[in-house]
């Protein structure tokens, strides 16, 4: 009798194991979470201390810039866990009108619609809401060619399928330089379809091969440009004459180049205190929106610098590790689009300020100033958490 008794009680304990072992646990990636909301309080906090000088002088109001971007930071944390919690597969459905939105409104900019910021005509305005539409293309390219990329299947393989893809962003690079006149989104554009095709595509060899054609056809028109010409009407064309010899120009284009240079060198190693920076208080024209990495390094330092760039590190690890575990390869090319699209802004971005490459005008994710550029960054951290939480964790087992 005792040991039928023996016998049920390992039975049932056996069984609850089982069933243990095969419930499944719904996950969500707290870490992506805390890491992006580290970097929008951080930068708020750097925003503030970058701005506050400027924004005093301009609008009598030194949280002038801090309170606006507070209020979109906030709100983009409510977009970020509201996506979050929707289906990303209903993309799949709304890629068409998504992509066709985003080349319209970037059309309308040259409309009445449209208005000019910083001597660039690149926003629009709807009612009373001011935005970049050139911001929205990076989203739409993602989940475009993430949509072509699985619907294609093999095909992608081929150079027709390569060459259909490539067309599918560029057209939207194209849309963003004629129409908006940023040739650094749309860079950034061209780029994400690139990576995307690169990582779907199965013989990587092709790319290499295009890559070194690039790097040297630059390097030529570099060479040339520094040999033949003092001057040049196309400012695009200055950028870069100016980021090869900015201390011939530094009293002009060269000055921001210059100035940034000096916040670093002058922070050295541990910075010169939060709120200390002198090369904010107007030496630095507009630091609070690209070049806010120079006014890290100074207060912070080198070390606060680097401490940066490894929370994007963090980041970007946190992106890529949703991308390997996704449930399937939409949701994988859809957080992969994301992972590109961060890490060429940053680069981009940091290479820039420390003048390894001409001046592109590409904002510092979640730190620099602007609305549309924190909101819409936070929806694709919203598609990366909706990915995640489709990841099916088994549980583990009883011992």
């Amino acid at each position: 009798m005792e040991r039928t008794r023996e016998a049920k009680q390992s039975d049932n304990r056996l069984f609850t194991i089982k069933k243990y072992k095969e419930k499944k646990i719904e996950y969500y990636d707290y870490s992506l979470l805390a890491v992006i909301i580290i970097l929008i309080s951080f930068g708020l906090v750097m925003l503030y201390s970058t701005s506050a000088y400027l924004a005093e002088v301009q609008f009598h109001d030194d949280m002038y810039y801090f309170k606006r971007q507070g209020m979109f930071s906030i709100a983009s944390i409510g977009v970020a866990v509201a996506v979050s919690r929707i289906d990303y597969h209903i993309l799949e459905k709304l890629h068409g009108l998504l992509y066709l939105a985003a080349a319209g409104l970037m059309i309308l900019v040259v409309t009445p619609l449209g208005f000019a910021s910083h001597g660039a005509r690149r926003w629009l305005q709807l009612g009373p809401i001011n935005f970049q539409p050139a911001e929205i293309a990076k989203i739409a390219v993602i989940v475009s060619l993430s949509c072509a990329i699985v619907a294609m299947g093999k095909k992608v393989r081929t150079l027709k399928g390569c060459m259909f893809l490539a067309g599918l962003g560029g057209l939207q690079a194209f849309i963003a330089y004629v129409f908006t006149d940023n040739l650094s989104t749309a860079i950034i554009i061209f780029g994400i379809t690139v990576g995307l095709i690169f990582i779907a595509h199965p013989k990587f060899k092709w790319f290499i091969i295009l890559a070194i054609v690039v790097v040297a056809l630059a390097a030529l028109v570099i060479m040339y440009l520094n040999s033949t010409m003092q001057n040049s009407d196309n400012f695009r064309l200055q950028r870069i004459l100016v980021w090869l010899h900015p201390e011939d120009y530094a009293d002009g284009d060269g000055y921001q180049t210059l100035q940034a240079l000096y916040a670093i060198g002058s922070g050295g190693l541990l910075g010169r205190g939060l709120g200390n920076s002198i090369q904010k208080l107007g030496s630095v024209p507009e630091a609070q929106n690209d070049f806010i990495f120079s006014i890290i390094c100074e207060e912070l330092g080198i070390v606060g610098g680097v401490i940066v760039l490894l929370f994007f590190a963090y980041l970007l690890y946190r992106l890529f590790f949703i991308a390997q575990n996704a449930p399937d390869m939409f949701g994988s090319l859809l957080v992969s689009g994301i992972f590109i699209h961060i890490s060429l802004q940053v680069i981009l971005n940091i290479a820039v300020v420390l003048a390894i490459l001409p001046n592109t005008g590409v904002t510092l994710p979640f730190i620099s100033y602007g609305g549309t550029s924190v909101l819409l960054l936070m929806a694709e951290m919203g598609l990366a958490l909706g990915v995640a939480r489709k990841i099916e964790l088994q549980a583990p087992a009883l011992l």
